[in-house]
């Protein structure tokens, strides 16, 4: 099995931050954003060991892993794992860019 780092790309952050804030300014206290930013942990941990988890997109090589209602946009490489977007399923589809 092999081992890859986790990398965030600069948008997928942005978005995990504006999602978390959300929240924490939506329910007045953080406990909701850390409950979610635990989950999403737990599952990137679990698609580190199995990388092909997620189901395919229509983009080559990208792949969508579904936590909770939000899904974690990524790619595989050798030696790493890059999410490039965290997407809200609520929001219109026609808004979703990946890259």
């Amino acid at each position: 099995m092999v081992k890859r780092k986790i990398i965030w790309s600069n948008k997928a952050k942005v978005k995990l931050f504006e999602i978390l804030e959300f929240y924490t300014k939506r329910n007045k206290s953080t406990a909701y954003s850390k409950k979610l930013y635990k989950k999403f942990s737990k599952e990137l941990v679990l698609l580190n060991k199995q990388p092909e988890i997620g189901i395919k997109t229509d983009l080559e090589g990208v792949r969508g892993l579904i936590v909770e209602e939000y899904i974690l946009f990524y790619e595989i490489y050798p030696d790493m794992i890059v999410v490039h977007t965290v997407w809200d399923c609520r929001q219109n589809p026609d808004s979703l860019r990946i890259k």
